[in-house]
C-alpha cells in the first residue's frame, strides 16, 4: 500500500513539473504580481499622465482578467506622486521593490524622473515601462535591459513635426527650450532635423521647469526674426508658452511650434488658439473602432479623452501582464524576454520592441483643426500623415546604447 502511494505522488510530482502552468505558478515573488504606477499627480504633467494613467492601468488589469489574477496570482496596483523630482522618484522606486514587492514601475513622466527610477530597476532587477517621458536617452546612453520605452520619444517628434515644418519651408528656428534632460534632447533632435534639412537655429533660450513667465524669452524669439519659434516643453509649461506668444502677438508673424503638444494641452487652449498647430502622437482616439471604443470607455471614468501617454500605460501593463501570463512567472529576464520576442498589437499600438527596449511603432504627423471644421467633443485633429515605425525610430546603426551589438 505504501508503495502504491509513493508511486502516486511521484508520478504526480512528474506531471505537475512538467506542466508549465503547475511548474511556473510558484514562481510569482510574494505570490503576487504588483504594478507600480509612479506619476505626476498635482504638477505640471498632471493633466497629460497622473490621474489618467492610474486610471488606463486599472482598465488594462480589468481588461486582462476578470477576476484580477495572473497565472493564479493576484494583481494589485499601487501609485504615487513623484512631483517631477528625480529624487523622490528613486525613493519611492527602491521603497516599492524593496519593502512593498512591487515587480514593474510604469509610466514616469518626465526624464529626471524616468532616468532615475530605470538606474534603482537595474540595481533590484526589476522592470520598468516608460509612456510618458521622451528623450531618446532613455534608450540611447541611458538604456537598461529592464526597460522598455513605450509611446514617443525626442527622436519621433522631431522627424514628425519638425520635418513637416521645414518641408513648409520655414527654416530660421528659435529654440524656447525646458532646461532639464528632455528639453535638451528634444531640441538637439530637432536641431538635427532642422539642419540636414537645409535651415538654420538662430538662436535658443532655456527656462526653468516648471515655469510660468514666459515673456523674457518670447521677445528674445521675436527679436530673433526667426520664422519658427519652436517649444521645446510640455505640459502646462506649453499652454503657457502659447498663450502668451499669442498675447504678444507672436503667432501673427511667425509660426509657434510646440514640439511636443498632448489632446490635453488642445483641449485646455481651445481650437481658436490651437488651430493649424502641427503635433506627432503615437495615439489618436478617434483614429478607428478600436481606439474609439477604448476612449469612450475612458472618458466615463476620467471625464476627458485619454492622451497618449494614458494610452501607452494601458498598452504597456497589457502587454506585460500578457508576458506574465506567457512566461509563467514574474521573473524579470523571463517576462523581458517574452515582451522582446513578442509582436505587439493590443488595438491601439502595433509594433515590436528592440533590443534597445524602445517599442518600434507608426507614429502620426496631426493638424489641429479650425474651430469650424470640428463636429464633436474632442474632435480636434486632421490626420495628415502616418509616420511607419523605422522612420519614427533612431536607427540601431546610430544607438548608443550598450545593448545593442549589431550596429
Amino acid at each position: 500500500m505504501k508503495l502504491k502511494q509513493i508511486t502516486a505522488c511521484l508520478v504526480a510530482a512528474t506531471l505537475f513539473g512538467s506542466n508549465p502552468v503547475f511548474a511556473q505558478a510558484s514562481k510569482v515573488s510574494g505570490d503576487v504580481v504588483k504594478i507600480g504606477v509612479l506619476t505626476d499627480l498635482s504638477s505640471t504633467y498632471s493633466d497629460l499622465a497622473g490621474p489618467g494613467a492610474v486610471i488606463a492601468a486599472k482598465m488594462a488589469i480589468a481588461d486582462f482578467s476578470k477576476d484580477g489574477t495572473v497565472i493564479g496570482k493576484k494583481i494589485e496596483l499601487v501609485s504615487a506622486d513623484h512631483q517631477n523630482k528625480a529624487d523622490i522618484a528613486a525613493n519611492k522606486a527602491r521603497e516599492w521593490y524593496d519593502k512593498d514587492g512591487v515587480d514593474v514601475i510604469v509610466e514616469l513622466v518626465s526624464t529626471n524622473v524616468a532616468l532615475a527610477v530605470m538606474e534603482v530597476a537595474e540595481q533590484k532587477n526589476k522592470i520598468t515601462l516608460v509612456s510618458g517621458a521622451g528623450s531618446v536617452t532613455i534608450t540611447n546612453e541611458k538604456c537598461t535591459p529592464n526597460n522598455v520605452h513605450w509611446a514617443y520619444d525626442t527622436y519621433a517628434l522631431s522627424n514628425g513635426t519638425g520635418k513637416a515644418v521645414v518641408k513648409q519651408g520655414k527654416k530660421n528656428w528659435y529654440f524656447i527650450t525646458a532646461d532639464y534632460a528632455f528639453g535638451a534632447a528634444l531640441e538637439k533632435d530637432a536641431t538635427a532635423v532642422v539642419t540636414a534639412n537645409g535651415g538654420k537655429v538662430l538662436g535658443t533660450s532655456k527656462h526653468p521647469f516648471p515655469n510660468s513667465d514666459f515673456s523674457s524669452y518670447l521677445l528674445k524669439a521675436q527679436a530673433s526674426g526667426a520664422d519658427v519659434v519652436a517649444l521645446a516643453n510640455a505640459g502646462q509649461d506649453t499652454i503657457n508658452s502659447v498663450k502668451q506668444a499669442s498675447e504678444f502677438g507672436i503667432n501673427k508673424k511667425q509660426t509657434v511650434v510646440p514640439l511636443l503638444m498632448f489632446i490635453s494641452d488642445v483641449h485646455s487652449l481651445g481650437l481658436n488658439s490651437a488651430q493649424g498647430m502641427y503635433l506627432t502622437e503615437g495615439f489618436y482616439w478617434d483614429k478607428d473602432e478600436k481606439t474609439r471604443a477604448f476612449s469612450k470607455r475612458f472618458i466615463l471614468q476620467h471625464k476627458r479623452m485619454p492622451t497618449m501617454v494614458q494610452a501607452g500605460v494601458y498598452s504597456s501593463v497589457l502587454a506585460y501582464l500578457n508576458a506574465v501570463q506567457k512566461a509563467g512567472t514574474d521573473d524579470t529576464q523571463a517576462v523581458m524576454k517574452v515582451l522582446k520576442s513578442t509582436n505587439i498589437d493590443d488595438g491601439l499600438f502595433k509594433g515590436k520592441i528592440r533590443a534597445d527596449g524602445k517599442f518600434e511603432h507608426d507614429m502620426y504627423l496631426l493638424e489641429v483643426k479650425k474651430p469650424s471644421e470640428s463636429t464633436s467633443p474632442w474632435d480636434y485633429y486632421n490626420v495628415r500623415a502616418v509616420i511607419p515605425a523605422a522612420e519614427a525610430t533612431q536607427p540601431l546603426s546610430l544607438s548608443k546604447c550598450k545593448l545593442v551589438t549589431n550596429k
